[in-house]
Parts: structure tokens; C-alpha cells; sequence
């Protein structure tokens, strides 16, 4: 990617990176809600490790869209004082747990974007957002593993583990599509060399995604139907009672330090 952030303007970097931050942030919490509720303590273990690695990705995320909104607001005031709908996320990161089945669904399904739109950000003309992309993508890349082998695990097992993937797969379809959306902020980031646009990354995606679920023996549903809106802060009811629950201490006791 060619171009400068020098032509970009700080209210739409900061959109973006908040897109970014957010989307980890709330794919974070909702791991880590597996904490000590794990079907087995490896997976126990393994999905804390995993929520661990998102939250410090938001952690740079949030912390250099603070630092270009020049406001004084760091990574803690952006996470914990913001309300559902000053929120970027997509609405796939927010969409309950369900069984570990459509917990590792989801992951497989985000994780596979990651990597790919990590892997282009490494090239980014601005290197603060380069250097989170290389640390990130190292992470991203283990999640993929993990998750992709798990659904092929499962998808391909007993005629239980198979049907609940399926259901898994059925329900979060339709939330995919607002991955690769593309606006104005997108397509200006993209201009200037900073990121891909995300229509860009889908046919990479669908055919890591159409490899997996074939090996899974599950079939992707027959619709092109998008749920639309968190990137713009429209969220599903959900997204209200992650935050109640994450923002709660900080909420009930501001500023308070241990």
C-alpha cells in the first residue's frame, strides 16, 4: 500500500481505529465469559489465554486512537466510559456465547479476517499501525489454527457435535457480510496507504472458509443477507449487557485505582 497518513484527517483514523479496537475488545470479553465454565480445562485454560491476547490487541488499538484523538482519553476512558452506541465493533464479536460449538464458530469466522487483514496492515504507510499489525498477526494466526481445527474437530465427529456446528454456522452467517463493508472511512484509509479495503479481503476469506467447512463436512448457508450497523454504532440488544457487565466496576467506582 502506497500513500501517507500526512492526508488523512484524525477524525477518520480515529473511526478505524476504533473499529479495530473495538472488535477484539468485545470478541475479548466475550471469550473470557468461558472462564471456569469450559466443557474441558484445557479449553478452560486455552479460551483465557485466547481472550487475553485479544484484550491487549485492543489495548494498542485503543491506545494510539486515543492518542490520535487528542483528547486525553486513553485506553481505559475509550473501553470503560463510552456507551453501546459510541461503539465500533462488528456485530458478530457481540453475538452470545451459545454452546462452545457457536463460541468456536464465531472465532473461526473472525479469526479468519484477522489474519488476513492483519497480514496487509504489516504494510501499512503508517508504521504505529504496522508494528501492532506484525504483533497482533502472530496471535491471530494461532487463533486461526486453533479454531479452524476445532470446527473440523467437531463438524466432522459425532452426529451431535456435527448438528450443533451446523446450527452454529446457520445462525452467524448472516453476520459476516458486515466484515468486508466498505464506507467512506474505509475507502479513505485505503487512499492513503494506510489499510485494504475490507471488500478486498473476501474472496481470500471465502475460500479459506469454504476449505475448512468442506473438510468439516458443513455447508455454509445459501444467502448473501448482511446484518448491518455496529461499524456505525447500531448494535444488536446484546452489546448493552456485555458493556454492563464490563464497565461495571469502573462505572460504579470512577477512577479508582488498587
Amino acid at each position: 500500500m502506497g500513500g501517507s497518513n500526512d492526508k488523512i484527517a484524525s477524525d477518520i483514523l480515529f473511526e478505524w481505529l476504533l473499529r479495530r479496537g473495538d472488535t477484539v475488545l468485545v470478541l475479548g470479553h466475550r471469550v473470557s465469559e468461558w472462564c471456569g465454565h469450559s466443557p474441558v480445562l484445557e479449553e478452560d485454560i486455552a479460551l483465557a489465554n485466547v481472550a487475553l491476547d485479544l484484550i491487549g490487541q485492543a489495548r494498542m488499538w485503543l491506545s494510539l486512537a486515543g492518542e490520535v484523538e487528542g483528547k486525553g482519553r486513553g485506553e481505559n476512558e475509550l473501553a470503560y466510559l463510552r456507551d453501546a452506541w459510541d461503539f465500533r465493533n462488528v456485530l458478530l464479536a457481540e453475538q452470545p456465547n451459545g454452546d462452545f460449538g457457536k463460541t468456536l464458530m464465531r472465532q473461526f469466522l473472525i479469526d479468519t479476517f484477522q489474519v488476513l487483514q492483519l497480514k496487509e496492515l504489516e504494510t501499512s504507510a503508517d508504521p504505529r499501525i504496522a508494528a501492532i499489525a506484525a504483533k497482533a498477526g502472530k496471535e491471530a494466526a494461532y487463533h486461526l489454527d486453533r479454531s479452524a481445527d476445532l470446527v473440523i474437530r467437531l463438524g466432522d465427529g459425532t452426529p451431535e457435535s456435527h448438528r450443533r456446528m451446523q446450527d452454529a454456522l446457520d445462525q452467524l452467517w448472516s453476520y459476516t457480510g458486515e466484515l468486508f463493508t466498505s464506507d467512506e472511512i474505509d475507502q479513505a484509509m485505503s487512499d492513503a496507504g494506510l489499510a485494504p479495503d475490507p471488500a478486498s479481503l473476501k474472496s481470500e476469506w471465502q475460500k479459506t472458509v469454504d476449505e475448512v467447512l468442506a473438510e468439516a463436512t458443513l455447508t455454509a448457508p445459501d444467502s448473501a443477507f448482511a446484518h448491518l450497523g455496529g461499524l456505525t454504532g447500531r448494535h444488536s440488544e446484546h452489546l448493552g449487557h456485555l458493556l454492563a457487565e464490563m464497565q461495571f466496576l469502573q462505572r460504579a467506582y470512577p477512577g479508582a485505582t488498587w
